[in-house]
Parts: C-alpha cells; structure tokens; sequence
C-alpha cells in the first residue's frame, strides 16, 4: 500500500483515528475522508457514546484530524459510525475522493 493513494473512511470515533495513525506510522500515505468536523456536526444527532474510548498517542494524525478527535471527546466520547451517514452523501464524497466523476465505474480489472 506503500506509494498508492489511499482513501480512508473509518468510524468517526476514536478507534477510526487510531486505525488511520497506524496506517501512517507504518507508512501508508493515506487521506481521510468524512472524518472531519463538518461531517460530525451534519450527523451529530445520529452520534452514540463511545463505550471504551482509545487512549492511543496519535502522533500522524493531521491537525484538523486532531481537532475533530477532540471534539469527539468534548461532547462526551461520541462516535459516529459509518452506517449512519446519509448513503447517498457518503457515495459523492468517497467518489470524489478516488478522483472519478459521479455516475462512472472503475475500470476492470
């Protein structure tokens, strides 16, 4: 996975950072998506408490990423999983993250 372009769409909690810090820490350039503060604040009344929060030091987590873990935590250790982000929303921004346009299908391969 080395040198390839990585999309990473885990749970919005801490776990899901913890999973994208150690891809980073064993080199894996991979970017985040639907990770982020807007997306916590557009579903935050599907968030759920967090029951075992990581305690991992995060150390190649970017600073927006950093900025949205705590968060997390500020509102009482919530989590957004995926399945509770709206299909549709979550399609468009996973497709424009790989750099397709809506509606195309990747090559075969």
């Amino acid at each position: 996975m080395r040198g390839a372009d990585v999309v990473y769409w885990g749970d919005l909690d801490s776990h899901g950072f913890a999973i994208l810090n150690r891809l980073r820490a064993h080199g894996v350039t991979a970017r985040s998506v639907l990770m982020d503060t807007a997306t916590l604040d557009a579903y935050a009344d599907l968030c759920v408490p967090e029951p075992a929060p990581s305690t991992a030091t995060l150390e190649y987590l970017t600073t927006a990423e950093r900025d949205t873990l705590g968060l997390l935590a500020e509102r009482g250790n919530v989590r957004l999983e995926q399945e509770r982000i709206d299909w549709d929303h979550a399609v468009a921004v996973l497709i424009g993250a790989a750099g397709r346009p809506p509606g195309s299908r990747p090559a075969p391969g």
